[in-house]
């Protein structure tokens, strides 16, 4: 069984979906430290002035967990609709998607994890059509720190297979986890496609909103549609409905 394990992050990029496209079970990471200036609370999508960010405000502290941040800011969900109502209302996927996305930013969300979640689950599922189930893993009684404590994890699980992004081979044992059966794949994430976008040249790894605004249902075909999924193995052996989140 191959699993993807990923700390939430607020409407994510392609990469993120095209992960959750290759797993047999994508759990969300959520339990452990949260890391200001990060994905986790913002992303980046493309205005007629050029990219911006768009961030939650959540405070500048570090000694919690991502499933501990509280969302106490109300005012951000109205800016960050008018941006995208703004910057988007004439690409093709607008119409499609527009109502969406309205509705999410009228909610009132009041943690970062739930609204994380909620949200990539409603637009892996219901927009993507991506059938891959999702787990928590605070609903695992987990132990240690770092690598140990996800192997763990995927041991609960009964992970033959683990996708990773690239960056962990910066610090994660690929060849340790293939001794405790589970081989570790690294996604490769350098050959997406361009694809049509408003407002001047070509801005690569923005949010999936920017996607799926400017390509609407073809979306999938810039994430994984343009090649068969296929990672590289490290270490050889062997209209939508948002889903309401937990909050705790």
């Amino acid at each position: 069984m191959k699993v993807a394990v990923i700390q939430s992050n607020y409407i994510p990029w392609r990469g993120y979906f095209d992960i959750i496209h290759d797993a047999d079970v994508f759990v969300f990471y959520d339990d452990v430290q949260y890391t200001v200036n990060d994905w986790r609370n913002r992303n980046r999508v493309k205005t007629a002035n050029g990219v911006v960010w768009l961030t939650i405000p959540v405070g500048n502290q570090n000694d919690r967990r991502i499933c501990d941040v509280d969302i106490r800011d109300r005012s951000w969900t109205r800016k960050h609709w008018m941006t995208i109502e703004q910057s988007y209302q004439g690409a093709p996927g607008f119409a499609r998607y527009g109502d969406f996305f309205r509705s999410f930013y009228a909610r009132t969300w009041e943690s970062l994890s739930v609204l994380n979640q909620t949200m990539t689950r409603a637009i892996a599922t219901d927009i993507l059509g991506i059938r891959t189930p999702f787990l928590d893993s605070r609903d695992y009684d987990l132990s240690g720190k770092g690598s140990q404590r996800l192997l763990q994890l995927l041991q609960r699980l009964g992970a033959t297979d683990y996708v990773s992004g690239p960056s962990a081979q910066a610090y994660l044992d690929a060849e340790s986890y293939a001794r405790h059966g589970v081989r570790v794949h690294w996604k490769d994430y350098s050959s997406y496609p361009e694809y049509p976008q408003l407002h001047g040249a070509f801005a690569p790894n923005l949010s999936i909103v920017d996607l799926l605004m400017n390509c609407g249902d073809d979306a999938p075909r810039y994430i994984w549609g343009f090649r068969t999924p296929a990672v590289t193995v490290s270490a050889p052996n062997d209209g939508p409905v948002l889903e309401a989140g937990r909050d705790r």
